[in-house]
């Protein structure tokens, strides 16, 4: 199986940046497709962005589009999401995930396989 771990939330004020990451053990990890949800007290676990296994494909919610960007290295099983121009409303528990295989069901928690602890984001404003 695959053992995901998200690292680098924290609290920033509106307008600033963060850079999270998903460290994933396994040897099968470029053969995952990765995706990136959120969830704030409340509130439903939403869809935040994803990447197919090969990187080749990139999926974001639109809105986060124009200030996220995942990317993933699969040479280091990482994945990561690079936030910029951050928002109150983007403050949440931000989960990664592995899908064997989500085709067009990226935006589908159920569609995922393996989820990482969360890490906080908390944007003041």
């Amino acid at each position: 199986q695959v053992q995901l771990a998200e690292s680098g939330g924290g609290l920033v004020q509106a307008g600033g940046s963060l850079r999270l990451s998903c460290a994933a053990s396994g040897r099968a990890f470029s053969t995952y497709d990765i995706g990136w949800f959120r969830q704030a007290p409340g509130k439903e676990r939403e869809f935040v962005s994803a990447i197919s296994y090969s990187g080749g494909s990139t999926y974001y919610a639109d809105s986060v589009k124009g200030r996220f960007t995942i990317s993933r290295d699969n040479a280091k099983n990482t994945v990561n999401l690079q936030m910029n121009s951050l928002k109150s409303e983007d403050t949440a528990v931000y989960y990664c995930a592995a899908s064997k295989s989500f085709e067009n069901d990226y935006v589908t928690p159920r569609w995922y396989d393996y989820w990482g602890q969360g890490t906080q984001v908390t944007v003041s404003s």
